[in-house]
């Protein structure tokens, strides 16, 4: 079991800075965790955008883990200039995650709230993002995501798991199991012996950095508390998905300055936003031949 400690960095307040030690951990274990990369203020305006907003409300729905217990998302193409959208673009996000992906200019492929309640929270079988979005047309995996929790993620309520290093293993084939879809588990199972397995525990505020092809899991959370996550993920130009589908194909993104986010007092941007209607997210679809 890894503490982590290999990945784990600490934003002191002043202007941020990306590292090498911070480059050379995320390509060597797959994935970064920022503490207090946001302050409380920038939480409380982070929160307030995502509990106020009538569209995350709207365009909500709840997904099977097929045991009986369910999680609710939505999900967005474009980031839009409301609170959501512009913490997603502020420099400290998304001007990190074009230094980690290290490929260039990158752009805001799709953004989603992942809502486990209390005592429903369903599980997410083990997956690599880009085991749906190669099927999207995506030819590289110079592809990201950033993982903002609302709530503490404790192992109590279902936080991220992962497998470090495991990114380097490239795409694993995805298969259905049960009314998910997820890596096969045959492979997966060789692969937990060769790889930490890492319970990402972490405070709002943290922010989770990781490869799109880093093995990742979650139980189902049965607790009493409430795990809410913003999870933004990018695309780099130079990896516009050759077809048209359900996702954000290349569209310039402009970064802001990290005192914006404050600054916003927009909570619902709706029309500009592009919201998933749950019928056409076919991401973790493909595999019951829906693509």
């Amino acid at each position: 079991m890894s503490d982590m400690k290999n990945s784990v960095f600490r934003h002191n307040g002043q202007e941020f800075i990306v590292t090498q030690d911070m480059k050379d951990a995320y390509n060597t274990n797959g994935y970064i965790v920022i503490r207090n990369l946001l302050s409380v203020i920038e939480m409380q305006k982070a929160r307030s955008g995502v509990e106020m907003s009538v569209g995350i409300q709207k365009y909500a729905h709840g997904r099977s883990d097929g045991n009986k217990m369910k999680s609710r998302q939505t999900l967005w193409n474009q980031p839009g200039k409301d609170i959501t959208g512009v913490l997603v673009r502020i420099q400290r996000i998304a001007g990190t995650m074009e230094e980690l992906i290290g490929q260039g200019e990158i752009y805001h492929y799709h953004s989603k709230l992942m809502m486990k309640d209390a005592y429903e929270g369903g599980a997410h079988v083990w997956h690599q993002d880009y085991g749906y979005w190669y099927n999207n047309g995506c030819i590289f995996s110079d592809m990201g995501s950033c993982f903002l929790p609302l709530d503490e993620c404790k192992r109590e309520n279902s936080c991220l798991q992962v497998l470090a290093g495991s990114h380097r293993l490239g795409r694993i084939d995805h298969i259905t199991i049960g009314d998910q879809l997820g890596a096969d588990p045959e492979r997966v199972d060789k692969v937990r012996k060769l790889f930490p397995h890492v319970y990402v525990e972490m405070c709002p505020g943290d922010a989770l950095f990781f490869h799109c092809n880093l093995l990742h899991t979650s139980d189902q959370n049965t607790s009493s508390s409430r795990r809410w996550v913003l999870i933004a993920s990018y695309n780099t130009r130079a990896n516009n998905p050759y077809k048209v589908h359900h996702h954000a194909q290349y569209t310039p993104m402009s970064k802001l300055p990290d005192t914006a986010l404050l600054q916003c007092e927009l909570i619902d941007d709706i029309p500009a936003k592009a919201y998933m209607d749950p019928s056409e997210d076919k991401s973790a679809s493909y595999g019951k031949g829906i693509h």
